[in-house]
């Protein structure tokens, strides 16, 4: 299951909220936490309840770099168990978008299950991957983007007020032995309500406009034509995302945004 595929940028804090304004180009150093529950569960799923947290902090900037660390906690319940999983993710790309970092450790009822270590780099012509953890191994895959420069892509697009356009990701995701082509659905910009569920966890950025964002993630190489992987959500223009729905073919689950503090944000290329 592609759990870790917010980070998303996508996907994705300190108890004072700083109020930073987002130039055209910037992402905002936070922490997000979002509650998660079972949204929708086919028969097949054997799925009956889902309850988790999902804890998502990002920082840096295009001059230091951008460090992402994610934590997904779920407890998944069927008829006949109820399961415990725990991925714990850290991730660095460099500010100018050329190299990747990853590391992720996966638990299940509190047990070691995997560990996935690894760095990549763009070449001209591929993206280069090393494994380190589980085994030493060195991968060529197709020229492609990370995390954060998909994450800055699609808020160009938005932007621009374009709604639809395809391109690929490599996350570090899985076994991080492919790369991912994306199609991207872009709404209309618009504020929050009133009603709107998030508005206190929102906090200062309930005045602050946002795109309805689906996408679709597709692993081409093994000709389907079906995602592997949908999710959701809104996109504020400094970068945090809320109301997401993770949808994984045989069920899906929400994730409402329930606390968010903002970084102070440093000029490190003035520096």
């Amino acid at each position: 299951m592609r759990f870790a595929r917010l980070a998303l940028p996508v996907l994705l804090l300190s108890t004072t909220v700083v109020t930073v304004p987002a130039s055209a180009n910037s992402l905002l150093p936070h922490r997000a936490v979002y509650d998660l529950a079972l949204d929708d569960a086919s028969d097949r799923s054997g799925i009956t309840g889902i309850s988790g947290r999902m804890v998502y902090e990002f920082n840096g900037s295009s001059c230091e770099g951008y460090t992402v660390t994610f934590r997904f906690v779920t407890q998944i319940q069927t008829s006949d168990v109820a399961r415990l999983t725990d991925q714990q993710t850290t991730t660095f790309e460099g500010g100018d978008g050329e190299t990747f970092s990853f590391v992720t450790r996966s638990f299940v009822d509190d047990q070691l299950s995997k560990e996935l270590r690894g760095n990549a780099r763009l070449e001209p012509d591929e993206t280069l991957v090393d494994i380190e953890e589980p085994e030493r191994q060195e991968i060529s895959l197709e020229a492609t983007q990370f995390p954060t420069q998909h994450l800055l892509e699609l808020l160009d697009k938005a932007r621009a007020g374009e709604t639809f356009y395809e391109t690929t990701l490599f996350d570090g995701s899985e076994d991080a032995d492919k790369v991912m082509t994306t199609s991207v659905v872009i709404g209309r910009p618009s504020t929050p309500t009133a009603n709107d569920a998030e508005a206190e966890a929102i906090g200062p950025l309930k005045q602050d406009r946002y795109w309805p964002v689906d996408v679709a993630y597709f692993d081409l190489t093994t000709g389907e034509e079906t995602p592997t992987y949908r999710i959701s959500f809104k996109l504020h223009e400094n970068g945090v995302t809320r109301d997401l729905v993770m949808d994984y073919g045989d069920f899906s689950m929400s994730g409402t945004l329930v606390d968010l503090s903002m970084f102070d944000v440093t000029d490190t290329c003035a520096q």
